[in-house]
């Protein structure tokens, strides 16, 4: 009786949390499980040659619904870092453009593209293990593309040239009066 009664109660505060959308408090070991499955990634790429040492996985609802590992070198795409293969695997599991309520283990902190990704694909989290500094220690220094963020394009190192502007705009202009569009 005791075990239907504590069965029975666990069930109705389950339903109760999925109900009001309330979120369990995460539980340290899973974050270990889910950073050691980033980790995994990105060593199993690494031994692949498939790229870099970055791994990531991302959680839903305690579920792994998306992994990637840095496929730069063998895909001969400098935007295939670890996050961005991981968001494009998710978001296609998933059937969605979004991350609605997912976390983001990344077995480094994001450089700036990955960043960028990550805001647009709108996760609930991001847990990361070794940080820029790490990074930059072994050859991954991201801190140029940081101080090219704020010059005058005129300054970059890559420099930027407006033109044509009138002509770029006619798809905005289309856009906005699109009424079958889907925003995001």
């Amino acid at each position: 009786m005791c075990n239907n009664f504590n069965k029975k109660f666990i069930d109705e505060a389950k339903k109760t949390m999925e109900d009001n959308n309330i979120e369990p408090v995460p539980n340290t070991k899973n974050h270990n499980y889910f950073m050691n499955e980033a980790v995994k990634a990105a060593i199993d790429g690494m031994k692949a040659n498939e790229g870099g040492p970055f791994g990531c996985v991302i959680v839903k609802d305690g579920k792994i619904v998306g992994r990637g590992n840095n496929k730069v070198t063998s895909t001969n795409d400098p935007t295939a870092h670890a996050e961005v293969t991981a968001i494009r695997n998710a978001c296609k599991n998933l059937n969605s453009f979004q991350l609605d309520d997912c976390i983001i283990y990344t077995s480094c902190e994001p450089c700036p593209m990955c960043l960028g990704a990550i805001y647009w694909a709108r996760p609930q989290k991001v847990y990361y293990g070794s940080n820029q500094e790490d990074a930059a220690n072994i050859g991954f220094d991201d801190q140029f593309i940081y101080d090219e963020i704020p010059l005058p394009y005129s300054q970059r190192s890559i420099p930027f040239e407006q033109c044509e502007r009138e002509t770029a705009l006619k798809p905005f202009q289309l856009w906005s009066k699109k009424e079958d569009k889907t925003e995001y």
